[in-house]
C-alpha cells in the first residue's frame, strides 16, 4: 500500500484528490482506507501556498517560455501552472519542502489548469499537458519523500537512540519484537554505522522475532529462517523469538531457529493466558533439555514470579551448543521464504521479464503506471520456475529510483511473488540504493565493477554490504570490458581480494558475471556476423531458445550457478532437432568457420515458417505407458486424463489406482529426474512435467479414497476402529487425538521426501510426549532407502 503523503489538484477553492493511480471502475482507491485510518489518529496537514513559495525563485519571462514556448506571441510571465512544463525541477523542489516540513497532502500546480484561465495566455492547448506533468511531478515528490521517511528517517531514529543508550554505558543492544524485516534492517543498519562510521566500541547485538500466529510466519510474512537471513549483516550475537505466541506454540519456530543459526538462541514469549508462572518455567525447561536455547525470559504478561519459576526450573541443565555454521560455503537470499545457494545445488534461474530494457511490454505497463498488470508479468515468472526475480527500471523516460522502490513495495504484498528473493539490476546505483531500502528480504545486486576505480568500487561494494545484499561483480575493470579469458579472470581475481580482504565481504555473497554475451559474438573478424544473428535471433524465437537450452547446458557442466533466463521459454536440450544442435555448437565453440552463415540460412527458415507445431500424432500412437512417460517428459496435459484413466482400468496390470502412479507415473518423473540432474532440463520443464503429474494424479484420488473408504470399513467390521484425521494434519493433532483415542498405533503416508521428514517430526514428538506405540509410515523415499 503506498501510504500518504497523498497530493491534490486545486482549482479556486474546489480541491479534489487524485489518487497514485488511476483506479478502475467499480474498484476502490487505497487511498480512502488510508485517509481514513491516519483521521483515525490525529489532523492532517495539507501544503501551503504554491504562489508564494514560486516568488520567491525570481523567476523571469524565460523561466516560463523555455523551449517549448520561446516563439509565443503573448507575455507567459505569472503564468505559474506553466511552469510544470518549463520548470519542473522548481515545482519538484516546492513539493518536496512542503513534504519534508510534514505535510501529508500537496496540492498540485494547477490553480490555473484550465482551458478558460490558460486563455488569457493563449495556452488552451496545454491545459492537459500542464495538468498531467504537474501530477506527475506531485506524484514524483511524494514517491521520494514517502521512501527516504521509509528507510532514512528510520535510520536516523534509531541511530539517535542506539548512540543514547551507548553513551549511557548499555552493554548489549537489544532490537526487539520484529513484526517487519524492514524495520529490523534500518535499526541494524543504523548500528552498523555508529561501529563502522562513528567507531563507537562495538557491543553484542541481540535480535529478536515475533511469529504472529501458528502459520510460523512474522506480520510481514517472512518465515522464521527468512528473518534470520534477512537480518545476518547485523551480525546478531543472539537470535529468536519473543511476544505474540506463548511458550508451547513457540517451540517449533524456536526449534527451527536453533537448527538453522550458529548464533546463541533467545527465547522469551508472553505468558499464557491460563497458565501459571510454573507451566511457562516448564514448557521453556523442555526446551533447555532438547538443547533448544541459550537465553529465556518472558515478554507480556510476566513478572519477577515467572522470571523466579524459569530461574529454579532451568538450574543445572546445559546451554544449547550452537551448531558450527549449518551454512558454510553457500550462498543465503530470502523474500518471504529462504533460499540456499551452493555446490550442492542446481543451476538457479533468475526470471528476466521485470526489465524494461528487455521486456517491450513490460517497460509499457510501468511507463503507464499499469502496476497490476506489471506484477502479473512477475507472477507468471515466479510460476514459471524463476527462483530469483530480476528488476530493472533502466529507462531514459522512467524516475528510476522511484520505480524501483514502488515495484518492490508492491510486490511484498503479494505473497506468491514475495516468496522468492529479487535481483536488483541497474547501471545507476541511486537506482539500487532505492531497491535496496524498499525490500525486506536479502537480495542481490546486478552490478559493480571496476570501471569507475578502485575508491568508487569500495565504496558501492561497503554499502552494499551493510544494506545486507549479495552482489554480482563484473569483469570490468578501468581500461574496458574483459573479452579474453586471462583479463576476465585478472578482473575477477583482483575485484575478489578488494571485496575480500578489504571490504569484509563474505566470499559466498560474490557472484562474478565474466561478461557472458561475448561468448555468442563470435571471434572479432566475426563481429558484423554475430551482430547479424543476434539481431536475427530477436525475431526467431525458436533459434534463440535453443541456442539459450545448449548453452546453459555446457555452461553449467562447466561451473556456471545462475543466469537470468526467460523461465518458461526453454526447449529441454534432447528435444533440439540433431542438425541445429549441431550448428549452435559449432557457432558456441567456434569449430566451424561457417558456422554463423549456416546459422543464420536456418534462422531465415524458421523466421518464415515460425515456431514449428508440436507433432502429436506419433506418439500418441505409443503404449499407455509410453504416452504418460511422453507427456510427463514433455510436460503435455492434453491427453493425460484420457490416458491415466485407461491405465487405471487395466486392472490386470495395474490392480489399484496407486499402482498407477507408482509405476508408469513414477516412471515418467525418474526420466524428469535423470535429465534434470544431467543440466539437460532445467527448473521450469520439471515445473511443467509436476504440474501434469499433479493432473494426473488428481484423477485418481476419488478413486484412491474410495478404496482408503472399503478398507476402513473392512477394518472396522474386525472389530478394528480406525480415527481418521485426513491429509496435511498437524503433528500436534496427530499426537493429542492418539492419547486422548488410547490409540494402538499411529499411520502416516505420503509420497515425496517432505512427507518423509514430517514423519521423522511425528516420531520425535512421539518420543517427547512418552507416547510408546508403534508408528507406521508408508513413503516412497523411505523404500528407496530401506
Amino acid at each position: 500500500m503506498p501510504g500518504l503523503p497523498h497530493y491534490l489538484k486545486s482549482h479556486q477553492t474546489i480541491a479534489i484528490i487524485v489518487f497514485k493511480a488511476a483506479p478502475e471502475m467499480g474498484k476502490r482507491s487505497a487511498a480512502f482506507d488510508e485517509i481514513a485510518a491516519l483521521a483515525k489518529q490525529r489532523i492532517m496537514i495539507i501544503d501551503g501556498a504554491m504562489g508564494t513559495m514560486i516568488q520567491r525563485e525570481h523567476l523571469e519571462e524565460h523561466d516560463f517560455r523555455a523551449e517549448v514556448l520561446k516563439d509565443h506571441p503573448k507575455p507567459l510571465k505569472g503564468n505559474n501552472d506553466l511552469l510544470s512544463i518549463t520548470r519542473p525541477d522548481i515545482v519538484y523542489k516546492i513539493h518536496k519542502l512542503y513534504l519534508e516540513a510534514g505535510a501529508d497532502f500537496i496540492e498540485t500546480n494547477t490553480f490555473s489548469g484550465t482551458t478558460i484561465a490558460q486563455a488569457d495566455y493563449e495556452t488552451e492547448h496545454l491545459v492537459h499537458e500542464i495538468n498531467y506533468q504537474s501530477a506527475q511531478i506531485a506524484k514524483r515528490a511524494c514517491g521520494d519523500v514517502q521512501k527516504e521517511t521509509a528507510f532514512k528517517e528510520l535510520v536516523k531514529a534509531y541511530g539517535d537512540q542506539a548512540r543514547s543508550l551507548l553513551q549511557g554505558g548499555v552493554d548489549v543492544l537489544l532490537v526487539e519484537t520484529v513484526f517487519d524485516s524492514a524495520n529490523a534492517k534500518a535499526a541494524l543498519f543504523a548500528i552498523r554505522g555508529l561501529f563502522e562510521d562513528e567507531e563507537i566500541m562495538e557491543v553484542p547485538v541481540f535480535l529478536s522475532g515475533t511469529i504472529v500466529d501458528l502459520s510460523g510466519r512474522t506480520l510481514s510474512g517472512q518465515t522464521g529462517e527468512a528473518f534470520l537471513v534477512s537480518t545476518r549483516q547485523g551480525q546478531p550475537s543472539a537470535v529468536g523469538l519473543n511476544c505474540a505466541l506463548g511458550a508451547k506454540d513457540m517451540r517449533p519456530f524456536i526449534e527451527a531457529m536453533s537448527k538453522f543459526s550458529d548464533a546463541l538462541i533467545l527465547c522469551y514469549p508472553n505468558a499464557g493466558y491460563d497458565e501459571t508462572a510454573e507451566d511457562m518455567a516448564l514448557a521453556l525447561k523442555q526446551f533447555a533439555m532438547d538443547g533448544l536455547v541459550n537465553i529465556v525470559g518472558g515478554c507480556c504478561g510476566t513478572t519477577p514470579d515467572h522470571i523466579s519459576a524459569m530461574a529454579k526450573a532451568l538450574k543445572g541443565i546445559g546451554p544449547r551448543q550452537p551448531p558450527n555454521d549449518p551454512h558454510a560455503g553457500n550462498m543465503l537470499l530470502s523474500g518471504l521464504e529462504p533460499m540456499t545457494v551452493g555446490p550442492f545445488t542446481n543451476f538457479v534461474n533468475i526470471g528476466e521479464r521485470c526489465n524494461v530494457a528487455g521486456s517491450r511490454r513490460f517497460c509499457n505497463l510501468i511507463k503507464n503506471e499499469n502496476y497490476e498488470a506489471a506484477i502479473d508479468v512477475a507472477r507468471v515468472q515466479v510460476e514459471n520456475g524463476a527462483q530469483v526475480l530480476d528488476i530493472n527500471m533502466d529507462d531514459g523516460l522512467l524516475d528510476g529510483p522511484y520505480a524501483m522502490s514502488k515495484f518492490l513495495r508492491l510486490i511484498a504484498t503479494e505473497p506468491d511473488v514475495a516468496k522468492v528473493p529479487v535481483c536488483i539490476d541497474s547501471s545507476d546505483f541511486s537506482v539500487i540504493v532505492a531497491g535496496l531500502e524498499s525490500i525486506q528480504g536479502k537480495c542481490i545486486v546486478n552490478s559493480i565493477s571496476l570501471k569507475e576505480g578502485e575508491k568508487a568500487f569500495i565504496e558501492r561494494a561497503r554499502l552494499v554490504r551493510r544494506y545486507g545484499a549479495a552482489v554480482v561483480v563484473m569483469a570490468f575493470d578501468e581500461e574496458g570490458q574483459a573479452a579474453e579469458t586471462l583479463r576476465k579472470y585478472e578482473i575477477c581475481e583482483r575485484s575478489y581480494r578488494i571485496l575480500t580482504e578489504e571490504v569484509g565481504f563474505d566470499p559466498c555473497d560474490i557472484i562474478f558475471d565474466p561478461n557472458i554475451l561475448t561468448i555468442a559474438t563470435g571471434m572479432e573478424e566475426h563481429a558484423n556476423y554475430g551482430a547479424y544473428f543476434i539481431d536475427a535471433t530477436r525475431m526467431i524465437r525458436a533459434v534463440r531458445e535453443a541456442m539459450h537450452s545448449v548453452f546453459l547446458y555446457y555452461a553449467i557442466k562447466a561451473g556456471m550457478d545462475m543466469g537470468i533466463v526467460n523461465a518458461g521459454a526453454l526447449p529441454v536440450y534432447e528435444d533440439i532437432p540433431k542438425d541445429l544442435l549441431i550448428l549452435i555448437e559449432d557457432l558456441l565453440f567456434n569449430r566451424d568457420p561457417d558456422a554463423t552463415e549456416k546459422m543464420l540460412v536456418v534462422a531465415q527458415d524458421m523466421k518464415k515458417g515460425g515456431k514449428k507445431a508440436e507433432k502429436t500424432e506419433e506418439w500418441r500412437s505409443f503404449s499407455v505407458e509410453e504416452r504418460l512417460k511422453y507427456a510427463l517428459v514433455k510436460g503435455i496435459d492434453t491427453h493425460v486424463v484420457e490416458d491415466t484413466e485407461e491405465a487405471r482400468c487395466m486392472t490386470d496390470k495395474y490392480p489399484r489406482p496407486l499402482n498407477v502412479i507408482e509405476r508408469p507415473l513414477m516412471d515418467g518423473m525418474s526420466v524428469v529426474g535423470e535429465l534434470f540432474g544431467s543440466g539437460k532440463m532445467f527448473l521450469p520443464q520439471v515445473i511443467k512435467s509436476a504440474r501434469v503429474m499433479k493432473k494426473a494424479v488428481a484423477h485418481l484420488i476419488p478413486f484412491m479414497d474410495k478404496e482408503r473408504e472399503e478398507n476402513i470399513k473392512e477394518m472396522g467390521l474386525s472389530d478394528d476402529q480406525v480415527v481418521d484425521l485426513g491429509v496435511m494434519t498437524p503433528c500436534e493433532v496427530i499426537i493429542k487425538t492418539a492419547i486422548e483415542e488410547k490409540a494402538d498405533f499411529i499411520g502416516c503416508s505420503g509420497l515425496i521426501t517432505p512427507s518423509l521428514d514430517e514423519m521423522v517430526h511425528v516420531a520425535k514428538e512421539m518420543e517427547r510426549n512418552g507416547l510408546k506405540i508403534p508408528l507406521l509410515i508408508g513413503n516412497v523415499s523411505a523404500w528407496s532407502r530401506s
